[in-house]
């Protein structure tokens, strides 16, 4: 036994004498020469060390490399794929050789790599095997127990110094660069906490990452562990903190906020700019409890906020069909989504409008793409305590949403409106080819007068309106839609008034009701109720049951409004008549009719009467017409002229009083 010790004890000291001798004898050319014919039979590509060159084995293995580069694919545009100034690594030999692998050092100083991809779309990092030395050794051939185990894993120093990483596809013109690569990883063992620690430079941004594992042994072995992971940088800060299982149950579980200073700058940064109308998409914050597995991603019990937009929900998208679907249950605060729409365009009107214009507030020509609808499908159910759009102010409401298959079906529910209520659906196709929408609504005793000057900039009716309103059209642009547009619907008013024109002084003074302009600014002409229906066509809107009553005056129309144009040509013929009954009243229309022609373009609308019509009615029957408003007329039977003189009680000096000549 004494001998075989002995004889131990001598084997071991000639192989340390081996491993420190050597080396020194076998010219380092040697080392240098064979592993660059590995690396160059390996992959196919010129492979260079023209730096410091040192290879040694005990008291540990140590390999240092200088100014080593791997050449680049034939054609592409960097003279190397793979260059550093300089590689350390250490490696403990007596662990290495009972099986653990324990990296005392691994340091990379100024690493660079190039990625490309060429013309054809080959990528530089798809080597050539064919090149590869016959017999030389394939990744994973080596038997299971030539490599060192895991288990013993232990990394000291190993960091990633000023490193870059560029990529270049020239088949697309797309390139990236990032810059400033320091990297830091620690970790003792695999049953302690991994730690990584460092950043890069990216589009001219900083980042800074910090990750902690717990347990590493855990995620190899498809366990569950604790994670942490944070980001920040001016264009994005990230957290999580939670757990994490690896393996064929992939999944991540716990909290996560995200606070991003500028959507838009964001994405600018990312190499996507939005081309989104409007100025919004500024800050955006988002924290809740994240729940992915697979393809499934959950974020329950959610708090966001974009611009000033703010509420509270939960959201899940599942990916495993052929597209994304979105589930969303979401509280939120007043929506306004005047910040994502376009400007609304203001000009001056043109003294004769060219064809097919309006003059200011025209529509615009902007093209409407939404085939992003065809992008995913969804189900969602939103609260909002109000909602502004343009200049339409809705109250609280909710609204459901559905997407499928480039179709979107919006249900308002709910809907608070201008001291009413109402509900709505509008279905939406833009998925593929042109745009269609549908819409059909019923609106009940809101405030006419606010609610027309918000969504059409139209001032001249007052009162309490009901609605029933079915339209559709299509259109690639909102012009191309509203000469699309028709549908049909039904309008009623209650106590309410027409402003700008006073139908009651019009028989007494048809030169102030009409003729003079600072007098009309203030005149309107009150009504107990009005009301008809009408139907749109291209775009045109007729009407032929304009039907209003009011104490001395009944009045009836019809006419049309031309959407594209934005233009009115209307005609009503209001009568005096001898009942102060106004709502509901149903005898007493007989009597002195004025027809009135209502012109022009929105912005601009003009009145005239037809006297010419006026008083061939008359002229008909004029003591018809006479005592039908006998006594509701100040001086008739004594009727009473503009000039406040007695005119008379004949029809003829009656007439004269009447209309002020």
């Amino acid at each position: 036994m004494k001998k075989l010790l002995i004889g131990l004890g001598i084997l071991v000291v000639i192989v340390i004498a081996a491993a420190l001798v050597i080396p020194a004898f076998i010219p380092v050319d040697v080392y240098k020469n064979q592993i660059i014919a590995q690396i160059e039979g390996a992959t196919g590509r010129k492979a260079k060390i023209d730096g410091d060159f040192k290879l040694s084995i005990l008291p540990r293995v140590e390999f240092v490399a200088g100014k080593v580069a791997l050449g680049n694919a034939k054609g592409g545009k960097a003279a190397d794929m793979m260059s550093l100034d300089k590689l350390t690594v250490r490696v403990g030999v007596f662990p290495l050789l009972s099986g653990n692998l324990e990296v005392d050092a691994l340091v990379a100083e100024k690493p660079v790599i190039n990625l490309e991809v060429d013309p054809q779309g080959r990528p530089n990092w798809q080597f050539d095997s064919a090149q590869a030395k016959p017999g030389a050794a394939k990744p994973g051939a080596a038997g299971a127990g030539s490599a060192p185990g895991l288990a013993g894993l232990k990394l000291g120093d190993v960091r990633l110094v000023d490193g870059r990483v560029s990529y270049l596809d020239m088949k697309t013109g797309v390139q990236h660069k990032v810059e400033d690569i320091n990297l830091k990883v620690a970790l003792p063992s695999l049953s302690s906490p991994m730690e990584a620690d460092g950043g890069i430079t990216w589009n001219k941004e900083k980042l800074t990452l910090k990750v902690r594992v717990s347990n590493p042994s855990a995620v190899m072995a498809g366990k569950t562990t604790d994670v942490e992971i944070s980001l920040k940088s001016n264009p994005v800060n990230l957290s999580f903190k939670g757990k994490a299982t690896s393996g064929a149950g992939n999944a991540v579980a716990g909290r996560v906020e995200l606070d991003v200073p500028s959507v838009r700058k964001l994405a600018a940064w990312a190499g996507s700019p939005l081309n989104a109308p409007g100025s919004g998409l500024g800050p955006l914050k988002i924290a809740g409890d994240l729940d992915m597995k697979d393809k499934q991603v959950a974020f329950r019990q959610a708090k966001l906020s974009l611009d000033a937009i703010s509420g509270s929900g939960d959201l899940s998208v599942d990916q495993r069909g052929s597209k994304p679907m979105i589930r969303a249950k979401l509280d939120l605060g007043t929506l306004d989504l005047n910040p994502y729409l376009p400007p609304e365009k203001a000009g001056s009107q043109p003294a004769q409008p060219a064809a097919g214009k309006a003059g200011p507030g025209d529509w615009s020509d902007d093209p409407i793409d939404l085939t992003g609808l065809n992008a995913a499908n969804a189900d969602v159910d939103l609260n909002v305590g109000g909602l502004v759009v343009r200049k339409i102010k809705i109250g609280e409401s909710n609204l459901k949403v559905e997407l499928k298959n480039g179709t979107l079906v919006t249900d308002l529910t709910k809907m608070a409106l201008y001291g009413g209520v109402g509900k709505a659906r509008v279905t939406t196709r833009g998925g593929r080819g042109v745009p269609t929408v549908t819409m059909t609504s019923e609106l009940t005793k809101f405030q006419a007068n606010p609610f027309m000057r918000d969504a059409m900039n139209f001032d001249r009716v007052e009162g309490t309106a009901n609605a029933n309103v079915i339209l559709n059209t299509k259109g690639r642009t909102q012009r191309e839609m509203i000469k699309a547009l028709g549908g049909s619907g039904k309008l009623a008013f209650n106590d309410g008034a027409i402003k700008g024109i006073n139908l009651g002084a019009m028989v007494r003074n048809v030169q102030s009701a009409f003729l003079d302009p600072s007098a009309s600014q203030a005149q309107k002409t009150d009504f107990s109720e009005m009301g008809g229906t009408f139907v749109i066509a291209n775009g045109i809107l007729k009407n032929d049951d304009l039907n209003m009553k009011s104490p001395l005056l009944r009045l009836s129309g019809k006419g049309t409004v031309d959407l594209p144009n934005r233009r009115i040509d209307y005609r009503v013929e209001p009568k005096v008549v001898a009942s102060a009954q106004g709502q509901g009243a149903t005898g007493g229309a007989a009597g002195v009719s004025v027809p009135v022609n209502i012109k022009g373009p929105w912005h601009d609308v003009s009145y005239s009467p037809d006297l010419g019509a006026a008083l061939g009615n008359v002229a008909k029957d004029p003591k018809k017409a006479l005592d039908s408003v006998k006594g509701l007329v100040p001086g008739i039977g004594g009727l009473t002229g503009s000039d406040g003189k007695k005119k008379g009680d004949s029809p003829v000096e009656g007439l004269k009083g009447l209309f002020g000549r």
